[in-house]
């Protein structure tokens, strides 16, 4: 999960509206802080999910520090984090050759184990390319 910050902004005359130091040009609004809390999750999460399908990538989140640095952010009330989950990997259908023995083998060892085929393989490849600790 990563955690963004969110400022808020308010002047007399306006709602209380949301923006987003690390994605700039996602913004939001609400007529209370709670509703605008909520539109502002709702506004990242999309904003995400639309970076991603144009394979654009997710910036790491910046400190409250570093955005509280940068005077184009002194004017905000206040500030929320908004957690978002990290987005669920796209799955690709592979096709692979095996030696029969090992596939009758793989396949016993992910029955075993309440696996399927294809979960068992990730779970393997993972462990082989994830560094020891």
């Amino acid at each position: 999960m990563s955690d963004y910050i969110a400022l808020i902004h308010k002047t007399s005359r306006s709602d209380y509206g949301v923006s987003f130091p690390d994605f700039h040009g996602c913004i939001s609004a609400g007529k209370t802080i709670d509703e605008a809390k909520d539109m502002a999750r709702e506004a990242l999460t999309g904003h995400i999910k639309t970076m991603l399908d144009y394979g654009e990538k997710i910036p790491h989140p910046s400190s409250l520090d570093a955005v509280m640095a940068d005077p184009e952010n002194t004017q905000a009330m206040a500030f929320l984090v908004i957690t978002i989950p990290e987005p669920k990997p796209k799955r690709v259908r592979v096709n692979i050759t095996l030696p029969e023995k090992t596939l009758r083998q793989i396949d016993a060892m992910a029955k075993r184990r309440g696996m399927s085929r294809s979960s068992f393989l990730v779970h393997a490849a993972q462990n082989s390319i994830q560094p020891k600790e």
